[in-house]
């Protein structure tokens, strides 16, 4: 019996808020890493097994989207994201109760895997429900709600750390509220055709026919390219504003959060411009955009002037990413999209894994951070360029003009 349903405001927000999910993974431990070092200093080489807590799980995400997106195209996206939540909610609490390092690094391994189907799923699904402007939308909120919750989880962190490094840990078992959301307004889609009714079986679809691999892996580069562009202010600005003379470790986190608003405001810019612009020019505006802000950066003497330059770069990231995830959406067929999303967003995350290296191999060439932010600079010129060969081959076509 085929049974039909209806894609609502819940629908998307029981999908939007699963995004959140990968942003804790990191942002929630930043707080407790000095009392993560203080506790495992006597294990050999903990300054480099103790960070890996936080990396681990992008680094996971990075190799592991593609099978992700290949295992959702085979088994059906909701009861694989459902699953993804329980894995979530067991392996992310784990290290309340571990007291040896190497097992509580095993059990972020499997944060990241569940990060990975979390990510890639939630993701696919909206592009399933969601067509035309409205998953322009859907997909350009998922930008604004990762930002913002970084602000969230970061204080959160640091709060619940007051009480011992465990006590963050138990955070993620909020995965079980995802999932009962996702249990109660999601269902799995029969098809492009008909994603409003409930597939009988599981879609076991393993065909790479009609794959667009040229545009697919154009689209990626892209996307690490901007990647390591994006991530550059959340990673580096407490750093910039400690070279500018802030010593202080509050006021430099809290006003990094502040530029940070940058992001959710591009992400509100691109809802509107989005629809109507072509890639080529929205890609154009973004990399300028990117470009000025490290400018800014790299020559401020001041703190003010240095906030300005993040604040104008962070706009610029917030369009840059919906951009990109709803270009690749655009081009993804129901058969083959959780596949394809998989790839995607492995090059995102690939990107966040590069921004810190790409920023060191810089800053030791130019003088430290602030050689460094002029450096990105000219490179995110290089985005004119791949503005406008993105222009000649995706044409003049505006992004919800591309078919489900």
């Amino acid at each position: 019996m085929v049974r039909h349903h209806q894609a609502g405001w819940m629908t998307g927000i029981s999908l939007l808020l699963p995004i959140t999910l990968t942003t804790m993974a990191i942002v929630l431990l930043t707080p407790i890493v000095p009392d993560l070092m203080k506790q495992f200093s006597s294990v050999p080489n903990h300054e480099y097994w103790v960070p890996m807590i936080l990396t681990l799980p992008s680094l996971c995400v990075a190799l592991l989207c593609p099978v992700a997106g290949i295992l959702g195209d085979y088994f059906g996206r909701r009861r694989l994201l459902l699953f993804s939540f329980l894995l979530y909610a067991v392996v992310g609490v784990l290290p309340v109760f571990l007291h040896d390092l190497t097992h509580i690094l095993i059990s972020r391994v499997g944060v990241g895997l569940a990060e990975a189907l979390i990510y890639v799923l939630s993701t696919t699904m909206i592009g399933d429900y969601y067509k035309g402007a409205a998953r322009d939308r859907w997909l350009a909120a998922q930008t604004a709600f990762a930002s913002m919750s970084a602000l969230l989880f970061f204080n959160l962190g640091g709060a619940m750390g007051e009480s011992g490094w465990r006590t963050p840990f138990w955070a993620y078992a909020s995965a079980l509220v995802m999932f009962a959301l996702v249990f109660k307004f999601t269902w799995e889609p029969a098809s492009a055709a008909h994603p409003d009714d409930e597939a009988d079986a599981a879609p076991r679809n393993l065909s790479w026919a009609g794959f667009p691999w040229a545009r697919m892996a154009m689209i990626a580069a892209i996307t690490i390219y901007g990647s390591v562009f994006f991530y550059t202010v959340q990673i580096q600005a407490p750093s910039g504003l400690a070279a500018l003379g802030l010593t202080s470790p509050a006021e430099r986190g809290f006003l990094t959060s502040i530029a940070s608003i940058g992001v959710p405001l591009g992400t509100f810019l691109y809802s509107r411009i989005g629809p109507k612009w072509p890639v080529g020019r929205l890609l154009l505006a973004e990399f300028a955009l990117l470009s000025l802000g490290f400018a800014l950066m790299g020559k401020a003497g001041t703190v003010p002037g240095f906030l300005v330059g993040c604040f104008i770069n962070q706009i610029g990231a917030g369009l840059l990413l919906p951009t990109l995830l709803v270009w690749s959406m655009s081009i993804l067929s129901f058969e083959i999209r959780g596949r394809g999303t998989g790839f995607w967003q492995s090059a995102f995350a690939l990107g966040q894994f590069l921004s810190p290296l790409v920023v060191t191999f810089a800053g030791q060439r130019t003088g430290g951070l602030l050689g460094a932010f002029m450096t990105l600079s000219v490179a995110a010129l290089g985005g004119v360029v791949i503005a406008l060969i993105a222009s000649r081959m995706h044409g003049n076509h505006k992004l919800e003009m591309a078919h489900g």
